[in-house]
């Protein structure tokens, strides 16, 4: 039996969380996995408590951009609350994991029931909508360089280790660019003794110099997440 561990849920009243768990059960997240599509109904709602999912972006059939990222912070399903059927995004495992599922059903009816749940879900929208908004102008007016550093911080955040599995052509995919830039962005990282890659393994070794070298967009998410979901 998977451990709570997800913010969101911690949040709740003691009674309310026990009710919403009692409705859940624990499924894998397996790497790679697509958890939903754009356009498609919801099926199930998910609380990570380990592992990460990546929204992606699908623009004219191309294979599409990171624009957010859930991890144990939230939940992938928030737009439920906003009365919305179908996912805006596809929501695709970046790094596997475990998590908390409800189907839509049932959580549209814990939804009526928990006025805290409601609460929390609608601040964790707003959350969203920052990130998907910062994570917009951050691909239209930041380096790769300080991209790349602000996603390893994200990523690291919601692995919760130092070290984690990335290949350079998911970064790519992940951060809407050629592989060459990826390698030259990672090559600075590493000269500069940031982090450690090899052959798909990267390892963060010095957490503040990638604070330092991130774009402003980390930090703007973090103030925005603590300011609302306490």
């Amino acid at each position: 039996m998977a451990s709570v561990e997800n913010h969101l849920i911690e949040l709740l009243p003691r009674k309310d969380r026990q009710h919403l768990l009692g409705l859940c059960n624990p499924v894998p997240l397996p790497f790679a996995e697509v958890l939903c599509e754009p356009g498609r109904p919801t099926r199930y709602v998910y609380f990570p408590t380990e592992g990460f999912i990546s929204l992606v972006a699908l623009i004219d059939g191309s294979p599409g951009v990171e624009v957010g990222m859930v991890g144990r912070e939230g939940m992938l399903g928030a737009h439920l609350a906003l009365g919305v059927a179908v996912a805006p995004l596809r929501a695709l495992v970046q790094g596997s994991g475990i998590a908390w599922r409800i189907g839509t059903p049932t959580f549209r009816r814990e939804l009526a029931r928990s006025a805290a749940l409601r609460e929390g879900v609608h601040r964790y929208v707003y959350v969203l909508m920052a990130q998907l908004a910062a994570s917009t102008a951050c691909v239209r007016f930041h380096l790769i360089g300080p991209r790349l550093a602000r996603w390893l911080l994200m990523s690291q955040d919601r692995a919760r280790s130092d070290s984690f599995r990335v290949t350079q052509e998911f970064l790519a995919y992940m951060l809407g660019i050629r592989r060459v830039g990826v390698t030259l962005a990672a090559s600075v990282l590493q000269r500069t003794g940031l982090i450690e890659y090899h052959r798909g393994n990267l390892t963060v070794l010095d957490r503040s110099g990638l604070e330092l070298a991130a774009c402003g967009c980390y930090a703007a998410d973090r103030r925005a997440y603590a300011a609302l979901m306490r």
